[in-house]
């Protein structure tokens, strides 16, 4: 503004003010804008066609072009500064290590131009993520730096990077910050390029009418001077309105105080929905918070609203680049099991998979959950289908040809290599099909070439990555883009940044988030202090506070105006925004209404209750044909837990990348004391234990198992203790891992003469009186063990082994050996395990008939095995109403 009144006193410019009043609201102001410059131009003979008239953005052209050509005169030409710049002359283009403004090529430019620096590599090798944060950081100073010099004219940039050497060397903050912000300045002022815009100082036309709104903008100022020095007239039409002095209120302006996050989103969609239904279209969505407006627009897309989004979302986040990243992932050495079946279930693999049987991939997957297998190296091909086995290879040898080579190569070797792969894999048009396919193509340079001598190209060629560097690069290229989906041809909500809804005929804006975020000025450079960039006449903290909100006044031209905020965040209370605050003390000292409470339209829906019992099933004629002994456990804790499992067959699918817990540490045990038991020879109890014990454990990840393997060396000592007691007292180990079946009622006219009964037993000891011992090993407390015997015949398990042994012709005894607890190796006997079986034989016998004559399956919902069942929700146990049971 002090540049304008500069130029006006000089008598070469004009400085017209529009306030914010009814004859200046969003719907007329550009016929304001044309009348004021208009006759501005008649009164000074000036031809409006050999005119520019300035605007602050490229939203702003086609309002600003209906409303001259409504005046029935000859248009200026009606630009931006950069589409005019544009439309003059081409961008110069960056060469070798020169500022892009791409920010993943710039960041290459930025770690080679640190290479040369000692301090900078010192840092690299102690510390690569602070390196990584240091170039992030010299990067956005450059490019803020050189942005600055390019809104100067030309004639003043040697003056202005003068003034910045001195003004960065008397910035002190750390030896390591100053000298990473003398490199920024020096990088950005090696560029000798002449700025795109340049061209716009050395045209003459026959008036500059500027428009000013939400702050001004330093480019148009230096214009402005310009054209004031070379005594062309010049116009500034000021649009902006300080919130302190506002004196005009829209029509409808109202607040609406939401509970929560759910709360906000619904209440924004009703608002928006609330105004179209009045007629008030099209409205402004303002995009405060990403995360609220992607609820917001997923409730509007439910009600069929066509929305334009301004703001876009970065590249990254696309469905192309989440499918191009699974495919990197996979390409790694490290990669697991789980990242290569999410590759072969992506688009990229769509055309390979298409060529072989539809169930080649379901099969693969359900085997490698089965097998447990949890790496690449660990598929077993002969267990693999036909089908399965070449989707495996075929996907795997394109991978192959990816990655073989030198570890390290060129960025551009790696572009062309992913080429390859890709077509390989038939990926191009599956990608080109999903949203953004096309920008990210073009973004990584996979379908187009950069300018021979471009920095482009110099960095693509001689920057040297391995696999995790390409992919940070792919990465940091992939954050740097944004992507703007296609509009409809007929908008209704208009998704926009608070900046750019100035000045535009919306039928209504709608802010939600209007709390303490808003009107709070985002962060700048990290290396330039707000008094360097006072000092240097760039955006100061201060200075941006006030753009936001002097954007935040010119919501106020709008016919309809909806405020939108939460009062609380989780527990603690949310204050209104500043802007809020400004804005109602303006309206009372210019004698104004305040604003409205907001009036809820949505329509409140009585739900009757209906509370929910118990859940219950039957399945008259549909005993298993097989039970094991979990099964039959199963039963006896919770029927309707049976129907589940046993019946329905419902399971969870392991997950591929789950964690070691305490249940794989059971399953290595198990099979290491049964081959300790089966190869027990010549060699020490204890040497083949620990052999045995590092054999299993390379099949196992070694950091997650090693916790449970550092107690190995304990647990040794106590199980050959206890063994030689054992022996001791005449047991001998005769089998492990024995499965056996039994047909209890084999009888042919018998109604469950078809039923077996299977079972695994860990393993049987021959004892000194001819009598059989059977063993479950358990890594679990003895006290839990010793609860479940103390009843014996509820206890399953050991009842079921002792049924399917009953055809061995001896006696039977079964314990419990808690191989894990705290106090060492405890033996948990089962007394009278032969009774046990018989009454658990005859119980089960007279519940299978009952089940196969439809007798009811409830849901128990008591006890231990209900507080870990996986069934829970299917039963809906959280959702009974203690009435209806």
């Amino acid at each position: 503004m002090d540049g304008l009144r500069e130029a006006e006193r000089d008598g070469a410019s004009s400085v017209t003010c529009l306030p914010l009043d009814a004859r200046h609201g969003a719907a007329t102001i550009w016929s304001r804008v044309a009348e004021q410059a208009g006759r501005w131009l008649t009164e000074r003979g000036l031809q409006s066609r050999d005119a520019v008239l300035i605007l602050p953005f490229a939203q702003h052209l086609a309002p600003a072009r209906r409303a001259w050509m409504q005046q029935g005169s000859w248009l200026p030409r009606v630009e931006t500064t950069h589409s005019l710049a544009s439309a003059l002359a081409p961008s110069g283009l960056a060469e070798a290590l020169q500022i892009t403004f791409d920010a993943a090529i710039d960041a290459l430019s930025a770690k080679a131009l640190l290479a040369q620096q000692s301090w900078a590599q010192a840092l690299r090798r102690q510390d690569g993520r602070a390196f990584d944060l240091a170039v992030d950081r010299l990067v956005e100073a450059a490019q803020q730096l050189l942005r600055a010099a390019h809104q100067r004219a030309p004639q003043q940039r040697e003056a202005f990077w003068a003034e910045a050497r001195i003004a960065v060397q008397a910035e002190t903050p750390g030896r390591f910050e100053s000298a990473l912000a003398q490199v920024a300045l020096e990088w950005a002022a090696s560029d000798a390029r002449p700025a795109a815009t340049d061209v716009l100082f050395d045209l003459r036309p026959s008036a500059w009418i500027v428009l000013q709104a939400g702050g001004a903008d330093p480019l148009a100022q230096a214009l402005l001077r310009r054209a004031a020095e070379r005594g062309i007239p010049a116009l500034a039409l000021i649009a902006d309105v300080a919130l302190d002095e506002v004196a005009h209120a829209p029509a409808l302006l109202e607040q609406a105080l939401c509970e929560d996050f759910e709360d906000l989103a619904q209440c924004s969609a009703a608002s928006v929905l609330a105004h179209l239904h009045a007629g008030r279209a099209p409205v402004a969505l303002i995009a405060q918070d990403r995360v609220l407006l992607r609820r917001v627009r997923a409730l509007l897309e439910r009600r069929g609203v066509g929305l334009a989004d301004e703001t876009g979302w970065t590249l990254a986040t696309s469905p192309a680049a989440a499918h191009l990243m699974s495919l990197l992932r996979a390409c790694s050495a490290q990669a697991s099991l789980d990242e290569w079946l999410a590759l072969l279930k992506s688009e990229p693999c769509r055309q390979l998979r298409g060529h072989l049987d539809e169930q080649a991939l379901p099969a693969l997957e359900a085997l490698c959950r089965k097998r447990g297998w949890r790496t690449p190296q660990s598929v077993r091909f002969d267990d693999l289908s036909e089908a399965s086995l070449s989707l495996w290879r075929l996907a795997r040898s394109a991978v192959r040809q990816f990655t073989e080579g030198p570890a390290e190569r060129s960025l551009q070797d790696w572009l062309d290599g992913l080429k390859q792969l890709l077509q390989r894999l038939q990926a191009d048009e599956p990608l080109l099909a999903l949203d953004a396919g096309q920008a990210l193509l073009d973004a990584l340079w996979l379908q187009r070439q950069p300018w021979p001598g471009s920095a482009h190209e110099h960095m693509l060629l001689n920057t040297e990555l391995d696999h995790a560097g390409f992919l940070a690069w792919i990465d940091q290229t992939l954050e740097a883009q944004q992507y703007l989906p296609p509009a409809p041809d007929q908008a209704q909500v208009i998704v926009t940044p608070l900046a750019r809804a100035m000045l535009r005929p919306f039928g209504a804006i709608v802010l939600p988030g209007a709390d303490a975020q808003l009107g709070a000025a985002t962060a700048g450079p990290a290396l330039i202090s707000d008094r360097l960039a006072t000092r240097l006449g760039l955006p100061s903290l201060q200075q941006r506070r006030e753009a936001s909100a002097l954007a935040f006044a010119q919501l106020l031209r709008a016919d309809a105006l909806t405020l939108l905020r939460c009062t609380r965040q989780g527990s603690e209370p949310l204050a209104a925004s500043p802007l809020l605050d400004r804005l109602s003390m303006a309206l009372q000292q210019a004698g104004l209404a305040g604003m409205q409470v907001w009036s809820d339209p949505r329509a409140a829906t009585e739900i009757a209750p209906r509370p929910q019992g118990r859940a219950a099933a039957q399945a008259p004629g549909r005993v298993p044909a097989s039970l094991s002994a979990s099964a039959i456990e199963s039963l006896r804790d919770c029927p309707y837990q049976f129907f589940a499992r046993v019946q329905l067959k419902l399971q969870d699918s392991p997950e591929l990348e789950a964690e070691l817990d305490k249940s794989d540490y059971g399953s290595w045990l198990h099979a290491l004391l049964h081959r300790f038991h089966e190869q027990r020879g010549e060699q020490p109890d204890a040497e083949l234990l620990t052999k045995l014990a590092d054999e299993l454990a390379k099949d196992l990840a070694p950091a997650e198992f090693l916790p449970y393997r550092s107690s190995f060396d304990r647990f040794a000592v106590r199980y050959l203790e206890w063994l030689a007691a054992h022996e001791a007292a005449g047991a001998q180990y005769e089998a492990g891992e024995q499965s056996r079946e039994l047909q209890p009622w084999a009888d042919a006219s018998h109604a469950l003469a078809p039923l077996v009964l299977r079972g695994r037993l860990d393993r049987i000891d021959r004892q000194a009186d001819g009598s059989l011992l059977l063993i479950d090993y358990k890594t679990g407390s003895a006290a839990r063990l010793k609860e479940k015997v103390a009843r014996p015949p509820e206890d399953t398990q050991l009842a079921v082994y002792a049924a399917l042994m009953r055809d061995s012709g001896a006696m039977l005894q079964a314990l419990y050996l808690a191989l894990d607890d705290s106090s060492g190796i405890v033996a948990v006997n089962h007394a009278e395990v032969e009774q046990s079986a018989a009454l658990l034989l005859n119980g089960l016998e007279q519940d299978l008939l009952a089940m196969e004559q439809g007798a009811p399956l409830p849901a128990l919902g008591e006890g231990r095995a209900c507080g870990f069942c996986e069934m829970r929700g299917l039963c809906r146990r959280d959702d009974w109403s203690e009435e209806a049971l």
